[in-house]
């Protein structure tokens, strides 16, 4: 079989040699296929005709029309599926080592006969035009605070062109966390873009009561900067590609730092805010030179924020309780048939009554929860200790787990007073100290002494001191124990 090699050999020597015949021998062949390649000026390799003729029987030859009509239907179908179905419907035909025939012959259609797929348009940036924001979940780090697992999510902001971003700690797609973390970014930032892009917030819109209400205010917050608002498509998260991508570095970077750091716990969340400020300004110097550009086409800030909350207005119920997005909050029972105003922001709540802030109480995340302080209503709970037994809410009565234990204790040794008993304790806590409430008990059940209102209330009227739960007394240990060893005499 004549070479690349040796043809290439022959065009050199066909210059020089004054005969073809002998730069044919030279090149080892005869001289009648050195004509033909002169002739044809290609070289042995490019004058191979490709096969197209198989070198085995197709097996699925007589079935294929059928497969190819259940895909023309279902494009979706995959050739392990249909593989199945053959062999169910013609046993001991096909035996499993087919299958990879199958699975080139199907791939082959979609190639060459199959539905277009889907074709992604790259996108040309311009400064300062678009940004790009979205939730995304953090629970999967296992981020904890002060020893607790810490669920939230990042509320992600994204420039398209310098991919400059930043982020806010948040705990659900609401509005609220949406509001929040927006003006965060522009503030930061220091200017607005023309354009913010989102996903189509369906997670946040379902949790508006009224879904013209999230529209409503979503509105507002974009006319007060001035931001023309854009949606991707249903479905089509690849619309929103920067934010998204970044979603998946953001991730990546939190987690190789808190590799580094050796440790994923903090000691609270304002300490975590601040290591994932000096990530994001880490991320972002690198970036410096196109977010210049930005800087110079940003519009500037409106003169004030926005407020991060949404209003609501509720009459306090006779069960001194309030409902706020499908959550029931407790407030004091001197507002009882009261009417007040409520400020729902993205963490917490704020109850104001006559233009004065009332309570501060944290925001329940998700639906048909509750929080019930024990402070509100334990001045009248006192005078009605029957009604605890099968109150609603009871089980927000018990501050800590010492607490709990004192009432079991309480019904294990006197059961017929056991919740006034405990309701005593309770209203001492409240007028006195929880904290030291709970210390209290706490001896008293180490010590496994009775646990009653006067044993408690003595305690702290004395203001006893109490050891901390974490202080830990280690014996001296006798070393002269082991001397003794030393008189034994082994035996073999």
């Amino acid at each position: 079989m004549i070479t690349d090699h040796q043809v290439r050999k022959l065009m050199k020597l066909n210059q020089s040699e004054k005969k073809l015949s002998i730069a044919a021998a030279k090149s080892g062949m005869c001289e009648n296929t050195a004509r033909k390649y002169i002739r044809l000026n290609r070289l042995p390799s490019q004058c191979k005709k490709d096969r197209i003729w198989r070198t085995r029987e197709d097996p699925f030859e007589e079935v294929w029309n059928d497969l190819q009509e259940k895909l023309e239907v279902n494009p979706g179908l995959e050739a392990k599926t249909l593989f199945e179905w053959l062999q169910r419907q013609y046993p001991e035909k096909y035996s499993d080592g087919q299958l990879r025939t199958l699975q080139r012959k199907i791939k082959y259609w979609r190639a060459t006969e199959g539905p277009a797929k889907e074709v992604f348009f790259t996108q040309k940036h311009k400064p300062g035009r678009l940004c790009e924001s979205d939730f995304t979940h953090m629970t999967n780090l296992e981020i904890t605070i002060a020893g607790e697992p810490f669920k939230h999510l990042i509320y992600h902001f994204v420039l398209t062109y310098s991919n400059w971003e930043t982020g806010s700690i948040c705990f659900s797609e609401s509005f609220e966390s949406l509001s929040q973390g927006l003006q965060n970014a522009l503030w930061e930032l220091g200017g607005v873009p023309i354009f913010h892009q989102t996903d189509r917030l369906t997670t946040a819109v379902q949790k508006a009561s009224h879904p013209e209400e999230f529209t409503r205010n979503y509105s507002g917050l974009l006319n007060h900067y001035g931001l023309q608002g854009k949606k991707i498509q249903a479905g089509k998260g690849n619309e929103n590609g920067d934010v998204e991508q970044s979603h998946h570095r953001l991730k990546r970077a939190v987690d190789q730092t808190l590799l580094l750091r050796g440790s994923r716990g903090f000691e609270s969340r304002e300490e975590y805010e601040v290591f994932l400020h000096k990530l994001f300004v880490q991320l972002n110097s690198g970036r410096k030179d196109r977010f210049q550009e930005e800087l110079k086409v940003l519009k500037d800030l409106p003169s004030k924020r926005l407020d991060d909350h949404t209003p609501f207005k509720a009459r306090v119920g006779p069960s001194s309780t309030v409902r706020v997005k499908k959550n029931v909050y407790s407030v004091h029972s001197r507002l009882i048939g009261e009417w007040v105003n409520v400020r729902l922001y993205a963490d917490y709540l704020e109850v104001w009554y006559a233009q004065k802030k009332i309570e501060s109480i944290p925001r329940l995340m998700g639906e048909q929860k509750h929080t019930i302080q024990y402070r509100h209503i334990i001045d009248w709970l006192i005078r009605k200790p029957g009604a605890f037994e099968n109150y609603r809410y009871r089980k927000d009565l018990f501050p800590s787990s010492n607490f709990r234990m004192a009432y079991d204790f309480l019904k294990d040794s006197s059961p017929g007073r056991a919740h006034k008993e405990y309701l005593k304790i309770l209203h001492l806590a409240a007028k006195e100290t929880e904290a030291g409430v709970n210390d209290a008990i706490r001896w008293l059940i180490d010590q496994g002494l009775p646990v009653n209102f006067e044993a408690v209330e003595a305690i702290i009227i004395t203001n006893q001191n109490i050891p901390c739960a974490t202080d830990i007394v280690v014996n001296d240990i006798d070393l002269s124990l082991y001397d003794s060893l030393l008189n034994v005499v082994e035996v073999y």
